[in-house]
């Protein structure tokens, strides 16, 4: 059985998600950086299957993680 690479990329965005998901109260710096990843990964996959709604919504999860990221970046200095 091969796996078609566009699962493959959705596989490792869901698993960055989950992964940032779970250290979001440890290790805060890394939770969206991940989250990011995962983003970009399951916009690939929405790109690939077509779906209008995925593609916005991943495209909105994508913006707010970086959003997310920038204000600790600033809040930390």
């Amino acid at each position: 059985m091969v796996i078609n690479i566009f699962y493959a990329i959705a596989i490792i965005g869901l698993l960055s998600i989950i992964l940032g998901t779970l250290v979001i109260y440890k290790k805060r710096k890394y939770t969206y950086p991940l989250f990011i990843i995962g983003g970009i990964c399951l916009e690939i996959y929405s790109i690939y299957i077509g779906d209008l709604i995925f593609i916005i919504l991943q495209a909105v999860f994508i913006l707010s993680s970086t959003y997310g990221l920038i204000k600790l970046n600033k809040h930390k200095k």
